[in-house]
């Protein structure tokens, strides 16, 4: 699947879930939106399973790479 990434880290935090959610919007079906954030995004997982009918829960991951670095992959169904 292809992918795209968004490193947000060094974004203020209240920043960082509308710029997800328009990469998110930006995508086409089938196509994944990788994270990289400092902390496990959980709180999102919730926030998109509730509110975007495109977001393929069953297809999310989440690992954590290393101490404040976690990668998730948020896919939109195809």
């Amino acid at each position: 699947m292809p992918a795209t990434e968004l490193d947000l880290r060094e974004m203020p935090p209240p920043e960082r879930h509308p710029k997800i959610h328009s990469a998110f919007d930006d995508l086409d079906a089938g196509e994944v939106l990788r994270i990289v954030n400092d902390h496990e995004p959980k709180p999102l997982f919730y926030e998109m399973q509730a509110e975007v009918e495109t977001f393929d829960a069953e297809g999310y991951d989440c690992r954590k790479v290393e101490d404040g670095k976690y990668v998730a992959d948020l896919p939109k169904e195809a």
